[in-house]
């Protein structure tokens, strides 16, 4: 894989993990989707604990991306990032207003991505142990 979409990928789960942090804890079922998401980004347990050094620093932030689509899916995981520990707390509610806003994703669109996510989870089910 080229090394501009491997850096990518690498922002995509520090972005992630600067939002688990937002809150000020990092709880069992963050740490679970930071690592389901890290292997679904082709990213390995090295690239994880970078991100995770990252987010603990004190120049943590959410790196924006340029494109459009990247924009939108960085959206979408930060919105299920959020939601991991079941508590949507202000601090989080805010750093995603400010990251949406700061990438021109507001209104319907926003919207748009919000229920697309949502329909998403609603579809896939609460995950059964015994499956």
């Amino acid at each position: 894989m080229s090394e501009p979409n491997y850096t990518q990928r690498q922002r995509q789960l520090r972005n992630l993990v600067v939002m688990a942090l937002a809150d000020g804890s990092i709880g069992g079922r963050e740490v679970a989707f930071l690592a389901d998401r890290c292997v679904e980004l082709g990213l390995g347990q090295a690239e994880l604990q970078s991100a995770l050094e990252f987010g603990l620093g004190d120049d943590a932030a959410l790196e924006l991306p340029a494109d459009e689509a990247t924009r939108e899916e960085l959206l979408a995981d930060l919105i299920v990032m959020m939601a991991a520990d079941g508590v949507l707390a202000e601090t989080e509610k805010r750093l995603f207003a400010l990251a949406a806003a700061h990438m021109n994703i507001v209104g319907d669109r926003l919207q748009q991505i919000i229920s697309s996510v949502i329909a998403d989870k609603a579809s896939s089910g609460p995950k059964d142990a015994s499956s």
